[in-house]
């Protein structure tokens, strides 16, 4: 079929991009194990995506990972309504108690030692 050229080729798919990706990121930290440089560590931090890999072979949870992620952009709509009314709720309550905890009404307690 193909690895990208052809319309069923094995690059066409957004799953086996990833998988490739995160096998192509693995194949060089492993060739540059020796080296310490900062940017080869974001390359080891790469090695969390490989639990990603199950979900390439796996239709369940392909359909459950991509449902996840039409869900966010209702999500985040969902969110900013939300902080849209804890808002306004803050500004009532600012304006209903502006000034009254100004001040404390209660005597603070003082250690009294008996000689």
């Amino acid at each position: 079929m193909g690895t990208i050229m052809d319309s069923g080729s094995y690059l066409r798919e957004s799953w086996n991009q990833l998988d490739m990706f995160i096998v192509a990121t693995s194949v060089l930290d492993m060739a540059l194990t020796n080296v310490e440089l900062p940017v080869i560590k974001i390359l080891r931090l790469l090695r969390t995506l490989r639990p990603l890999r199950v979900i390439s072979h796996n239709v369940a949870m392909k359909l459950i990972v991509a449902s996840l992620f039409e869900s966010v952009g209702a999500i985040l709509n969902v969110i900013i309504v939300v902080l849209a009314v804890w808002l306004m709720f803050a500004i009532f309550a600012i304006n209903i108690f502006a000034g009254k905890f100004f001040y404390c009404s209660i005597q603070p307690f003082t250690f009294r030692t008996k000689y």
